[in-house]
């Protein structure tokens, strides 16, 4: 145990650190862990490979994805901004190259390759956005003479283009939907909250008539004709299940999933936990979330409260459209479960998110003595 007494930076770390989010996100993770013996071992299988590659495979990215989160934790909210920039930086460049040399998987270019490894450079460009967006509205706040707002509605539209031109309209949606929520909180006028509005309503009517597949997946949903059978598999998971579910390894629909070990883990854990243990899961994301949004809530430096607030908003987000795509509550969109879905980039970069939470809201009783010194009244001078 680390004793109050002691000084150092671990002994800061422990008592500063917000043990509640700390437990949670590693809870989370050990609940995505424990769920990868149920979901992966059949899709291991249908691929011709050995039936715990993938659940092996979720281990080795745990202990990298673990060190990042607490590695980031011990930085200051101006260290967070600095790595945020440089990440961001990196991010978009990647996108770029992904565009001309990436990766191509059913028929998107999202994907680069680094020393064999298979990277997905939106994956970090997300909390890295969230960060800077974040500091150039904070900014805007202070001095309103800084154009921060139009360098952050400049920077959205360049995040925006890169992820159309992928196409990955799912990721579009998300940052749009945290961006646009940052924005609100830092005071959006009206006339702006009209014109994104129905910037956002133009663009989903755009990528309806310019995508086929996004026509396709909407037709589908609205529907209910033509090839549904993620949704429809997804959903007979979650019927058989019932309230406790069959059990352990016991689970049979599960096997025909598509992607069941990343997009469609929640229906896994319908099945073989039960709808009580995803009514549980989907409790604790939003204990998650409103405890971030408290938090920012009572922050006074715009910074950390603008970065908070879109850093949950932008987990609690992507956890809605994967429990929602499962649920059959909209159309289908691959995007995997914050902590839980198994993904070398999807995990590192959530625990890069992680990170950013753990580190933003430290308790900084250092720096709150000092703020208290600065309006201290001098010994002999009268109080005004």
């Amino acid at each position: 145990m680390v004793s109050r007494a002691e000084r150092g930076p671990l002994a800061d770390w422990f008592w500063t650190i917000d043990r509640f989010f700390l437990a949670m996100f590693i809870f989370l993770m050990g609940v995505g862990f424990m769920l990868s013996f149920a979901a992966s071992p059949a899709v291991a299988e249908r691929i011709g490979l050995e039936p715990f590659h993938f659940v092996k495979r979720h281990a080795a990215f745990m202990i990298p994805s673990i060190a990042v989160m607490i590695g980031l934790s011990f930085l200051t909210p101006r260290q967070v901004r600095r790595t945020a920039i440089l990440l961001l930086v990196i991010s978009l460049a990647m996108m770029v190259l992904a565009l001309f040399f990436g990766i191509e998987v059913k028929g998107s270019r999202r994907w680069v390759t680094l020393a064999g490894i298979s990277v997905q450079p939106s994956e970090f460009m997300k909390p890295a956005f969230v960060v800077v967006c974040a500091w150039l509205f904070a900014e805007h706040a202070r001095q309103p003479e800084i154009p921060g707002n139009l360098f952050a509605i400049i920077l959205f539209g360049m995040v925006a283009a890169l992820l159309v031109a992928q196409p990955d309209l799912g990721q579009t949606i998300l940052t749009t939907a945290v961006w646009g929520g940052m924005f609100f909180m830092a005071g959006m006028p009206w006339i702006w909250i009209i014109l994104l509005g129905a910037g956002g309503v133009g663009g989903l009517l755009g990528a309806y008539y310019v995508f086929p597949h996004v026509a396709g997946r909407i037709d589908k949903f609205m529907t209910g004709e033509g090839d549904t059978f993620q949704i429809d598999t997804a959903r007979e998971a979650i019927i058989r299940g019932d309230w406790f579910g069959k059990g352990p390894g016991e689970g049979i629909v599960k096997r025909i999933i598509p992607d069941a070990h990343t997009d469609f883990i929640f229906s896994v854990a319908a099945e073989e936990f039960g709808i009580i243990f995803c009514i549980a899961l989907v409790l604790l994301f939003t204990v998650l979330v409103l405890r971030g949004l408290s938090h920012a809530y009572k922050e006074k430096n715009d910074f950390n409260r603008f970065a908070v607030a879109g850093l949950v908003l932008q987990m609690g987000i992507q956890s809605i459209i994967n429990i929602g795509v499962n649920l059959e509550l909209l159309p289908a969109k691959g995007m995997t479960l914050p902590l839980i879905s198994y993904g070398g980039s999807s995990m590192v970069a959530i625990c890069v998110t992680a990170g950013f939470i753990l580190a933003l809201t430290r308790h900084r009783p250092e720096k709150r003595a000092q703020e208290r010194s600065l309006f201290r009244v001098p010994h002999g001078l009268p109080a005004e």
